[in-house]
């Protein structure tokens, strides 16, 4: 569901928007406004995926309200003004509707919303399984999978790994960063441990496969129970 909100200063435009909105099975209203404040303030309030905004307001114009959005979210400009649209859509809004405007075309509209929405959901569902690092040869991909634990050396980062070890010009909390935190623990301010690698959790260590031992320090003791525990 896109859910939906009006930004128009004109009562006919809000009803015929509404109308619309009510016919359309993907999209629910979550809020009208009059003008961009109450605008600013209402995205303060909720989750909105989507704008309908009109251009020739008072106070604030609609094209300078959309410049202030840091995140804007996707917006599809209403208004009785074509000269306005290759300024909206130098703004990446998803489409511009030239009052007055049809259910057909209004719903062509959002569909390029919806498609957009999916696009970027995919996106950010996609999961990285590796680690990209720079090696002399050039940029390599590490396997998530692959890695058995990674050790604080100076300057650099050793990661081990099921094929070999690489050292890499890294930080620890970058690193820490990076890696998925349901497979992965920092134990150490100088280690990080696979917790599928991990055989034996003593009191102040634990073994890895091979019984590689590798130290656990008061700081992430409690983090280091949990996650063995929960693996």
């Amino acid at each position: 569901m896109i859910r939906c909100m009006i930004v128009d200063d004109e009562q006919p435009s809000h009803q015929v928007l509404e109308q619309y909105i009510l016919k359309s099975s993907q999209l629910t209203l979550v809020a009208k406004c009059r003008n961009a404040l109450e605008a600013f303030a209402k995205l303060e309030q909720h989750t909105i995926d989507l704008i309908f905004l009109d251009i020739e307001m008072p106070l604030v114009n609609g094209l300078t309200f959309l410049r202030t959005l840091k995140h804007p979210p996707h917006v599809i400009l209403t208004t009785a003004y074509s000269e306005h649209a290759l300024e909206g859509f130098d703004l990446n809004v998803a489409d511009y509707l030239l009052k007055p405007y049809s259910f057909e075309r209004f719903t062509k509209a959002v569909q390029k919303v919806k498609l957009l929405k999916d696009a970027s959901e995919n996106k950010s569902n996609v999961e990285i399984t590796y680690l990209l690092i720079k090696e002399k040869g050039g940029l390599m991909k590490i396997a998530h999978s692959g890695i058995i634990y990674i050790e604080a050396s100076g300057d650099y980062m050793k990661i081990v790994t099921q094929q070999g070890q690489h050292l890499v010009h890294l930080t620890m909390k970058s690193l820490e960063e990076d890696l998925p935190k349901d497979k992965f623990v920092r134990t150490h301010k100088s280690y990080i441990v696979a917790l599928g690698q991990i055989k034996v959790l003593k009191t102040d260590s634990l073994l890895i496969s091979g019984n590689i031992g590798i130290p656990v320090s008061a700081n992430y003791k409690e983090s280091v129970e949990n996650a063995f525990k929960s693996k």
